[in-house]
């Protein structure tokens, strides 16, 4: 099984940051505009549409407001497994961290996952700079 583990420090609270993360109907609007394009809720999950075209179902697993810490899983595409979690965390400097981590399979899709993980943080950058 792959795992794929992605992290960042951002300039903003860590109260900011878990507002936004779970915030889980409004990842394209709120968290990672313009990497997912759409996100319709249902009872217990989400419809996730990726500005690449892909659509998934996140089943919600978890938003865990004490650690800060949101857990998914996801169906769709080539996945037979998909397990994910981000969790917020202050850094020693006052920032705050975001580790996004990634269990799949089959491993063959790895590449591809960690090539949107990488542009999932990259957009989650981006939209936190320019709402704090």
């Amino acid at each position: 099984m792959a795992t794929i583990c992605k992290e960042i420090t951002v300039n903003a609270t860590v109260e900011h940051v878990w507002d936004l993360m779970r915030d889980i109907g409004a990842l394209h609007t709120r968290l990672v505009p313009g990497f997912v394009v759409d996100t319709k809720l249902e009872p217990g999950a989400r419809i996730v549409t990726f500005a690449n075209g892909g659509v998934v179902r996140e089943r919600i697993v978890t938003v865990d407001d004490d650690a800060r810490r949101l857990v998914w899983s996801a169906t769709g595409d080539r996945l037979i497994h998909h397990n994910a979690s981000a969790q917020v965390r202050e850094a020693p400097d006052g920032r705050t961290r975001i580790t996004w981590i990634a269990d799949l399979l089959p491993d063959s899709a790895a590449e591809v996952i960690d090539q949107m993980m990488d542009l999932g943080m990259t957009a989650m950058r981006a939209a936190i700079n320019e709402l704090s």
